[in-house]
């Protein structure tokens, strides 16, 4: 199953999550489901800006996430 979300968690905001203060994301999926995930699996996607983007989360059928991927940035020209 994959699961579309978009993101956009400051660096302020993701220190907490870096520094294990706080273990999980909270956030609702871009169809309305509301999901939480580990906030590790965030880690390869952080940059200067935070996390930011649309990601598609990879769940098995019993809705385990799997994995994580980022998509490209849609480009409006």
């Amino acid at each position: 199953m994959q699961i579309r979300v978009e993101l956009n968690i400051k660096p302020a905001v993701f220190q907490s999550y870096y520094e294990g203060r706080v273990a999980t994301i909270a956030t609702m999926s871009d169809d309305g489901k509301r999901l939480r995930f580990p906030a590790s699996i965030l880690r390869p996607f952080v940059t200067h800006e935070g996390v930011v983007g649309h990601f598609i989360l990879h769940t098995d059928d019993k809705g385990k996430l799997i994995s994580i991927d980022r998509l490209p940035e849609e480009r409006i020209v």
